[in-house]
């Protein structure tokens, strides 16, 4: 009678599934999952960032790329988070100059950090902060190119802030008279420094993870792993206190069984140029209609 009934049972459930599935807007439900998938990524790059790893960092970016593009995100606290990924990218790459994300090749990473930072200067609570990172970016933007022996560039550069970004005439007299001496290791620029720059950073970071949680599904697929590991663990317990013994046979099989891979073990080269000539990270390139962020505002998309 009982294998008769399960059958039904099932069914019954199934049903159950279905209506429920019916009765909520798959449309609706795809996008709360995609927003709680871009916080995850937010989070994750975030987590890369404060950890230096690049390599995750950009696997993680391209991911963000595809897909922030959908139409779901539209709302002001998405738009954000995208500026806010955008910004980090460039910091990280800050000391690359020949990654590009701009369509003037002239802007190099950290100068374009700064035209986004502009624009985040309502997300930072604490205004000091905001103030101490702008000058951080000014002066690491002409640091980073006196280290690599670009004096020229280090000029032009502090003649592109001049032009787009307003900042303290003490640091522009004390940057333009280091440039002009080619002063790499002056006592002044070790006061901005790109660790502290990063560390800067990491600081706004926090500060605004704590204020906007993007941790839903972290926390949700941390207690899914917890649970699983007590369970393996159990099990392993389990298996310990009553070993099965392999026959000779079931050993060799075993042993010569291929293991089979879910992922493929080779990854795409992230930062692999276009040229030989000149490195460009295309996954992070400003679409054209984001443009506008060099002249100080935000695209219509990203308001």
């Amino acid at each position: 009678m009982n294998e008769v009934m399960e059958p039904e049972n099932n069914n019954t459930a199934a049903s159950d599934a279905h209506t429920v599935d019916e009765s909520v807007s798959f449309s609706k439900v795809t996008t709360v999952a995609s927003q709680w998938m871009l916080d995850f990524m937010f989070v994750s790059l975030c987590r890369h960032f404060k950890e230096g790893k690049l390599d995750e960092f950009n696997e993680v970016l391209s991911i963000v790329d595809a897909i922030s593009q959908s139409p779901s995100f539209n709302g002001k606290l998405h738009e954000e988070k995208k500026l806010i990924c955008a910004f980090i990218a460039r910091v990280i790459h800050g000391k690359q100059l020949e990654v590009l994300f701009e369509e003037d090749n002239s802007v190099m990473p950290l100068m374009s950090a700064a035209n986004i930072w502009s624009n985040l200067e309502h997300t930072v609570a604490d205004g000091s902060l905001f103030e101490k990172t702008a000058e951080l970016l000014i002066a690491q933007s002409v640091a980073v190119c006196l280290e690599k022996g670009q004096r020229t560039s280090a000029s032009s550069a502090l003649k592109w802030f001049k032009n787009h970004h307003q900042f303290p005439q003490k640091l522009g007299a004390k940057l333009s008279k280091i440039v002009a001496q080619g002063d790499t290791y002056h006592p002044y620029l070790m006061n901005f420094t790109f660790n502290r720059l990063l560390e800067t950073v990491q600081s706004y970071l926090d500060a605004y993870l704590e204020k906007n949680p993007s941790d839903y599904l972290l926390k949700a697929a941390t207690e899914m792993v917890q649970s699983s590991q007590y369970t393996e663990d159990r099990e392993d317990v389990k298996s310990e206190d009553s070993p099965v013994p392999k026959t000779t046979n079931e050993l060799t099989t075993n042993s010569h069984k291929p293991k089979r891979k879910l992922l493929s073990s080779k990854m795409t080269d992230l930062l692999k140029p276009e040229s030989s000539k000149k490195l460009c990270v295309s996954v992070k390139r400003l679409p054209t209609n984001e443009m506008d962020l060099a002249a100080g505002q935000i695209p219509q998309g990203w308001r």
